[in-house]
């Protein structure tokens, strides 16, 4: 089994009097996805926006690829090569794909000390991606406006990769979609993986979840719970374990 490629270790986060996560150990690996499950309230989010460096943890320490890190802002998280596709997608729908994909990172060249935007290598850049993903999008040069929820998506990871991402966190990217977008959605999402990205995928739907992920720890209370592997457990467990039904859970919770 190869190195991990972030390593958290005892991770708290207080606010105030209020302990949102305790004692969180977590090992995320290159090529696969990993779900995180759990009530609202349990500690999912708070988790992933200590990883994606909107929150600094109050206790523990974050290992990238050997080296611990520290992360003072979502900026110093994407430098380590983790970015975050949030359930409200940060796009600009007058923008199109390949401006969005680029946004804030444009190719530039300069003419006579004019700067131009290198149009035609961004799209050839983003029109590869985007097959590469067998995102089913034709044009880069179409306004993010026009595309369905699950080509938004899709944008969205293309921005990631372009990025250079090593670590892809996914906030519930299938909420609200309909069926066949949910689909392509989890198409994208295990072919992230196959590509030897790391995946976090945050989901209320246990089903999809069953789908796409390699692994799943389950979080209650602000504590890691249980940890599975997919292929190891079925959707009674999982209820189980959200719940604190299961005699594993109840069993902590004694301790604690």
């Amino acid at each position: 089994m190869t190195a991990p490629f972030l390593v958290a270790r005892n991770i708290a986060k207080r606010f105030g009097a209020l302990t949102a996560l305790a004692n969180v150990d977590l090992e995320v690996r290159s090529g696969e996805v990993l779900a995180l499950l759990g009530d609202n309230g349990a500690g999912k989010s708070t988790f992933i926006k200590i990883l994606a460096g909107a929150h600094p943890p109050s206790e523990g320490e974050i290992i990238i690829e050997g080296s611990p890190v520290a992360f003072s802002s979502p900026k110093d998280a994407a430098a380590s090569g983790i970015a975050t596709i949030f359930q409200e997608l940060a796009l600009s729908e007058n923008l199109s794909i390949a401006e969005n994909v680029f946004l804030g990172r444009e190719l530039k060249r300069s003419i006579l000390g004019i700067p131009f935007l290198k149009r035609r290598e961004m799209r050839q850049r983003v029109d590869g991606l985007l097959q590469e993903l067998d995102a089913h999008i034709s044009d880069p040069e179409a306004p993010v406006g026009s595309l369905s929820g699950g080509q938004r998506q899709a944008v969205a990871i293309c921005r990631a990769l372009n990025l250079n991402a090593k670590l892809v966190i996914m906030d519930e990217p299938t909420a609200a979609l309909a069926v066949a977008e949910t689909r392509k959605v989890l198409a994208l999402t295990r072919r992230l993986a196959a590509r030897g990205c790391a995946v976090v995928l945050i989901s209320h739907n246990i089903s999809e979840v069953f789908e796409v992920a390699d692994r799943i720890v389950v979080f209650r209370r602000g504590r890691k719970v249980a940890e599975r592997l997919a292929a190891e457990t079925n959707h009674e467990e999982v209820v189980s374990l959200i719940t604190g039904a299961h005699p594993d859970v109840r069993a902590l919770e004694k301790t604690n």
